[in-house]
């Protein structure tokens, strides 16, 4: 009652009087059938008693207006994560490979190094010594002249005694993508190096002998050793890695722009 006298007194004052039910953008929830009908009354006083109550369901957008669905931020999609997931792991799973075959080949290369030391290097109680060879080829030219069973077993020798690194050293390099002659010639100097430091190191060994036939036999041992092993190795390892099986990456859509919106028209009291 004081609220309707207050409003008796402002129209009498010639001032007009506008109720917000709900606030500016507030919302009011007519669910009786009473509080409807007198709601619609009030909005089209010339509307018939009979006529048929207007649904309060919000009108559906139109379709231009209708958003679109925001794209998912990368790293939270489900199907990403999934697709992501599997080829993170198989790529875990190769890498450890790669360790392990890194991790064995040094390995078996320390020890096959420490070998090759202990048999060419150590001392050795000898009545004579043969005189150092420096001319190539010479060497086995005299092992030749022992027959042949003598020269094989030094020629096989010699072969022998670094065809190891032809494997050994690729193995711990750990790289399965790699040029056939370029891998080959890494190696080859490599070996050569390491048994040119051999044949240094014998000038100073007691009972050794320094033999330029010993340098060409090793370096040719593990050329032969790592053209008939490594990329037959390689290429298996290529055929049975993970990433040959990766599965393809789910791309997201580009978004469409931004959604077009109405602005908002208030009701007329």
């Amino acid at each position: 009652d004081q609220f309707k006298a207050d409003i008796r007194a402002k129209q009498a004052a010639g001032k007009k009087v506008i109720v917000s039910v709900g606030g500016e953008r507030g919302t009011v929830a007519v669910n009786e059938p009473r509080l409807m009908t007198h709601r619609r009354r009030q909005a089209h006083p010339q509307e018939p008693e009979d006529a048929p109550q207007a649904s309060h369901r919000p009108p559906k957008p139109p379709v231009w207006q209708t958003p679109h669905p925001t794209p998912t931020p990368p790293g939270t999609d489900p199907t990403e994560d999934g697709v992501l997931g599997i080829v993170q792991r198989q790529g875990s799973i190769g890498g450890s490979a790669v360790i392990r075959v890194r991790a064995t080949g040094g390995i078996l290369l320390v020890a096959h190094l420490a070998f090759v030391a202990w048999l060419t290097l150590r001392p050795l109680d000898v009545p004579w010594v043969m005189p150092a060879n420096l001319q190539p080829f010479a060497g086995i030219q005299a092992d030749l002249a022992l027959g042949w069973r003598e020269a094989t077993r030094c020629i096989v020798e010699g072969l022998a005694l670094l065809a190891p690194l032809g494997v050994l050293l690729p193995m711990a390099h750990g790289r399965t993508t790699s040029s056939p002659l370029g891998s080959l010639a890494r190696t080859t100097t490599t070996a050569a190096l390491i048994s040119l430091a051999i044949e240094l190191l014998q000038t100073g060994v007691p009972g050794q002998m320094v033999d330029v036939d010993s340098l060409l036999l090793n370096t040719l041992g593990v050329a032969l050793a790592h053209t008939a092993v490594v990329p037959a190795a390689r290429a298996r390892l290529r055929r049975g890695s993970p990433r040959s099986h990766r599965v393809p990456v789910l791309q997201e859509e580009p978004s469409q722009g931004r959604t077009p919106t109405i602005p908002r028209v208030g009701m007329a009291p």
